[in-house]
C-alpha cells in the first residue's frame, strides 16, 4: 500500500482500547481531524505515548518490535478472542444456510506489523524505503494475526487477504506471510493487490488499464462486492487497522485492529 495520506493520529492513539469491534454504522467512530483552534496535542509526547501502547524496544539484532505483554498485546488478544467465538458461530449458520463462508484480511499492520518502518523514519512515509522494507519479508506478525488465519480455515473458513500492497510486491508479501505462519491461501485467486498497471474489470468504475482513480474504501469494498456477486462467497468477516479497510459493505461483521501510528483515508 502504504499510506497514500499519512496523518498524525492522535485520536487513535487515545481510542485505540476501546476500538476492537466496528460495527454496522459507526463509519466514522474512531476518527477526527485537527480542525480545532486549540494547541494540539504535542508530536513528542505522541510518539513515547505510542511506544508505551506498543512496549517499543530493539532486539539484539537493533530491530524495533512490539512486547507480547504490552496494552497493544492485550488489546489484540481480546480481538482475536471475540473474532474466533464469532467465526465459530457464523461459519456453522452460514453452511447450515447454504452459503461459502468467507473472511477477509488486510495485510499491512493487520497480519504483518510495520513498527520498525515507523520507528526507523520517525512516522514518515518515502515510497521508495517502504518498497525497500517491504521487499525485505522480513516483518514480524501481528500477534495473534497467524493463528485467526489459521483457526478460520480450520473452521472450514474461505480466507482471502484484500491489501493495498503493489502488485509488484506480491512474491515479498507472499513469503513474509509464510514466515509468520499464515500460509493460507496465498495465491492469486484468494491475494488481492493493488494491480494500478492492469485493474480487474470489477473496478472499472475508478480503475482503466494504466489509470487508478480508486479511494482506498472504492478499492476494497469493490474487491469484497467480487469476492460475494462473482465468487460466491459470504464475507462473514473483515478484519483492518484501518477504518478504510472496512467501510463501504460486503462484510456482515467488521473488526478494527488498532493502529496509532498512520491513518489512510
Amino acid at each position: 500500500m502504504h499510506k497514500p495520506q499519512r496523518i498524525a493520529a492522535v485520536a487513535a492513539a487515545c481510542a485505540v482500547a476501546g476500538a476492537a469491534l466496528y460495527g454496522a454504522g459507526a463509519a466514522t467512530a474512531g476518527q477526527s481531524t485537527a480542525n480545532s483552534t486549540h494547541e494540539p496535542y504535542n508530536i513528542g509526547l505522541l510518539v513515547k505515548d505510542i511506544d508505551t501502547y506498543y512496549g517499543t524496544a530493539p532486539d539484539a539484532n537493533g530491530v524495533y518490535q512490539a512486547s507480547s505483554t504490552s496494552p497493544y498485546a492485550k488489546d489484540l488478544a481480546s480481538i482475536d478472542k471475540a473474532a474466533k467465538k464469532y467465526i465459530d458461530q457464523a461459519a456453522r449458520k452460514a453452511v447450515r444456510k447454504g452459503e461459502k463462508p468467507a473472511v477477509v484480511f488486510d495485510i499491512d499492520d493487520t497480519l504483518l506489523l510495520s513498527l520498525d518502518y515507523e520507528k526507523r523514519y520517525n512516522y514518515t512515509y518515502n515510497s521508495a524505503t517502504w518498497a525497500a522494507y517491504v521487499n525485505k519479508a522480513d516483518r514480524p506478525a501481528v500477534f495473534g494475526s497467524p493463528e485467526l488465519v489459521q483457526y478460520a480455515e480450520k473452521k472450514g473458513v474461505e480466507v482471502f487477504y484484500n491489501s493495498g500492497l503493489a502488485e509488484a510486491q506480491r512474491s515479498a508479501a507472499v513469503e513474509n506471510l509464510k514466515k509468520v505462519g499464515a500460509d493460507i491461501n496465498l495465491d492469486a485467486d484468494h491475494m488481492f493487490l493493488k494491480n494500478a498497471a492492469t485493474p480487474p474489470s470489477y473496478l472499472s468504475g475508478c480503475a482503466t488499464p494504466g489509470t487508478w482513480t480508486c479511494t482506498t474504501v472504492q478499492y476494497k469494498s469493490g474487491t469484497r462486492k467480487h469476492i460475494e456477486r462473482d465468487l460466491g462467497y459470504e464475507i462473514i468477516a473483515n478484519f483492518g487497522d484501518q477504518y478504510s479497510d472496512l467501510e463501504g459493505g460486503y462484510a456482515d461483521r467488521t473488526y478494527k485492529l488498532p493502529n496509532p501510528t498512520y491513518y489512510v483515508s
